[in-house]
């Protein structure tokens, strides 16, 4: 990971065009090619950022990543105060509670208990991003990528959202839906699940080690 601390600017161009003013700002470059700028406060979620795939042109005053999608975002270096590389070698990722993990595990048994037709095509399916917990194919064949969560929050929907840019850059998958599963969901969280495109179905542990399906919700 490159780690900078400068003074700087950042524009994007894409979708929509942004501006961020001159300000002092920890920037990170991913080894996976991911850029994320962040202030010194806020939490986790960074200013800007731009999601692998892309491409990042160091100028020395100012760097330009550019994705597949046209998208451009140039960060212009004011006054540089610090700059490192750590290497940190491969992840282990997450470790789910064993609550979240039986629950991946028994949806993996029974994927209909999510949507009638599902079949299941691998549990803990690979991507340079991490695992996505259920890939399926439903009734009519077309690729479903399901999340399982404890608790339904924002980062799981976005979670979800990264996993299925991976997805699509196997042209043989075709297109990839997504469905957001956990014990509860968060109403933001199905907001956002909702205007991604994505099923959100709530199910009840307890319920579900009997594999009841009829005690699922669907919104």
């Amino acid at each position: 990971m490159r780690l900078v601390v400068a003074r700087c600017t950042v524009d994007y161009r894409g979708r929509l065009d942004a501006h961020l003013p001159e300000a002092v700002r920890l920037i990170m470059v991913k080894a996976d090619g991911c850029v994320a700028i962040h202030a010194d406060g806020g939490a986790y979620k960074p200013l800007n950022w731009m999601n692998a795939p892309n491409t990042l042109v160091d100028n020395g005053d100012h760097w330009v990543v550019t994705n597949p999608k046209g998208e451009a975002l140039t960060i212009t270096l004011l006054e540089v105060f610090s700059e490192t590389n750590h290497e940190f070698g491969d992840d282990p990722g997450l470790q789910k509670d064993g609550v979240e993990a039986h629950l991946q595990v028994l949806l993996a048994a029974s994927p209909h208990a999510i949507e009638d037709g599902l079949t299941l095509v691998r549990r803990e399916y690979p991507t340079a991003i991490g695992p996505i917990d259920l890939v399926c194919r439903d009734a009519s064949g077309q690729v479903v990528a399901i999340e399982v969560k404890r608790r339904g929050e924002i980062d799981g929907v976005e979670q979800l959202a990264r996993y299925i840019e991976r997805l699509h850059l196997d042209s043989s998958l075709g297109v990839v839906r997504g469905v957001f599963v956990a014990q509860s969901v968060k109403p933001q969280a199905k907001v956002l699940a909702e205007a991604r495109g994505f099923r959100v179905v709530e199910v009840n542990y307890d319920e579900l080690r009997g594999m009841r399906p009829d005690d699922l919700t669907l919104f």
